[in-house]
């Protein structure tokens, strides 16, 4: 009876792999962090605040990188190579709105710093762990989304964001192609509402609450942990014949 749960292990198991996280001082970047290091990965974490970035490295036994992706990305991967190894795993879970005004009105540096963050920083991080990957014969990179990149949102306009995150599908399916031949592996997960430090007045205001239960087929209040196994499975050898795609976790929102 062991041998299946050996198969599972060997599926699911990351252990000596080095990974680099983005996002990963609170939310979902810090919920993957924790648990690609549970399967045995060697994890670095990235995001602006030191602070809880050096608590959570602690934690795990993981490498923090502190700094603006907006602005610095050429500083993560070289600080992660010295400290832990090459990496043959990354998640970009960084990501935020800078505008909530409509379209029409939102400002050129909102947009562009929308666009630097979620969509020009997750590129170019993948360029900085691409001759890694190669040199591995290996690699995972997955980009975390939003269903916004997929469809409007009715009340919540974001234009920039759905941009940006609409941009991660298209970059993911190229880079898919281009990288095949090294086994690099490139998807992207695209999250619903869950709850996070940016949708936390959206769930505990009664009115908001109200719109994602009459939006949401699931009768489930998501968390971080609902959208974890998807980039977990996507970041090893479970999902080693998945290449390209765009994996939606919305309890059902998409599906309407």
């Amino acid at each position: 009876m062991s041998a299946p749960r050996d198969r599972v292990a060997d599926l699911f198991g990351l252990h000596g792999r080095v990974a680099i996280v983005t996002g990963a001082s609170s939310g979902l970047g810090a919920t993957v962090a924790e648990n690609l290091a549970a399967l045995g990965a060697r994890v670095a974490v990235v995001a602006r605040r030191a602070d809880r970035l050096a608590e959570l490295a602690a934690r795990i036994g993981g490498h923090p990188v502190a700094c603006d992706l907006a602005l610095e990305v050429e500083t993560v991967v070289p600080s992660v190579v010295a400290a832990l190894g090459p990496p043959e795993i990354l998640i970009n879970a960084a990501g935020n709105r800078f505008s909530e005004d409509p379209a029409e009105s939102e400002t050129h540096e909102a947009i562009q710093r929308t666009l630097a963050l979620n969509l020009v920083a997750p590129f170019r991080l993948a360029q900085e762990v691409f001759p890694h990957m190669r040199s591995h014969g290996r690699g995972s990179i997955v980009n975390i989304s939003s269903i916004s990149g997929r469809v409007g949102v009715p009340g919540i306009p974001q234009a920039s964001y759905a941009a940006a995150k609409s941009g991660l599908s298209g970059l993911t399916a190229e880079l898919a192609v281009q990288w095949a031949r090294h086994s690099i592996r490139v998807n992207t997960v695209a999250p619903g509402f869950f709850r996070s430090e940016i949708t936390d007045s959206l769930y505990d205001d009664e009115r908001g609450a109200r719109y994602l239960r009459r939006n949401t087929p699931l009768p489930t209040e998501a968390n971080p942990g609902d959208i974890v196994g998807a980039v977990v499975w996507l970041a090893g050898d479970a999902a080693r014949y998945v290449t390209g795609q765009t994996v939606v976790v919305d309890g059902g929102w998409t599906a309407r």
